[in-house]
């Protein structure tokens, strides 16, 4: 009986050791941490994991479903993307700065919808130098108010109005990768809104090409196939490279 007495004690004696020995070696090693300056200088570099920025024209976001994380906005839900922040190139066509100047506000447009901005407190500075016209990029975060999805900007910058036009291509490119056939209906429309726009465009002398690229909710493919087609049909003409007017 004494011996089975003496076993448990000794396994209680080698138990404690090996629990001093787990707090000596996490002492040990929060020693090399706090003495090392290298150590310490990578842990505090880490960056932390930042969402994608995705690159999308407004009218995507109007396709897409705010979906809440309990009364918060969480993402924007767009085909299988869950959308937290974006890149969107568009021209300011409305600007808004509160009198009190805590506030500003500027809402954008690049042809295939509208998304307003918004900043408050210190942030306002990075509206200060903007203008109405202006096209710029901005990237930052979606948030929601009064059921309206706005962004948060965290980088704005001026940028040239050309750059609407490259954005278009950029993303029609990479749409362009997935197949889809167009019904004849979608090609019937896409036709009468270039043919509607030529006609309106009369009174100035015709219209640029690179402007029905722009404002079709079409692919720039596809917009000048049908242009060629009206053409070689007789109803419109080029009076010079890259304009073209109504015939009839």
């Amino acid at each position: 009986m004494a011996d089975e007495n003496n076993k448990a004690g000794s396994a209680k004696v080698e138990s404690n050791k090996t629990s001093s020995s787990k707090v000596e070696s996490n002492k040990t090693s929060s020693s090399k941490v706090e003495s090392n300056p290298e150590i310490k200088a990578t842990i505090a570099s880490e960056p932390r994991k930042r969402q994608v920025a995705y690159k999308l024209r407004i009218g995507d976001l109007s396709k897409g479903k705010p979906v809440n994380d309990g009364e918060r906005f969480g993402f924007l839900e767009l085909g299988s993307k869950r959308i937290v922040r974006v890149n969107i190139v568009a021209n300011i066509v409305e600007k808004y700065d509160s009198e009190d100047g805590r506030f500003s506000s500027i809402t954008l447009d690049d042809a295939t919808g509208q998304l307003r901005a918004r900043v408050f407190g210190e942030d306002i500075k990075k509206f200060k130098i903007l203008e109405l016209g202006n096209t710029i990029i901005i990237i930052g975060t979606l948030r929601q108010f009064n059921q309206e999805v706005y962004v948060n900007p965290e980088i704005v910058k001026i940028s040239e109005p050309s750059y609407l036009l490259v954005r278009k291509l950029e993303l029609e490119k990479e749409r362009s990768l997935i197949p889809i056939t167009k019904e004849k209906h979608e090609l019937v429309a896409v036709q009468d809104q270039i043919i509607d726009m030529i006609k309106k465009a009369e009174i100035d002398g015709g219209i640029d090409k690179e402007r029905l690229i722009m404002e079709i909710s079409a692919s720039p493919d596809l917009i000048n196939e049908e242009i060629q087609k009206l053409l070689e049909e007789g109803i419109v003409y080029e009076p010079r490279p890259g304009r073209v007017r109504f015939l009839g």
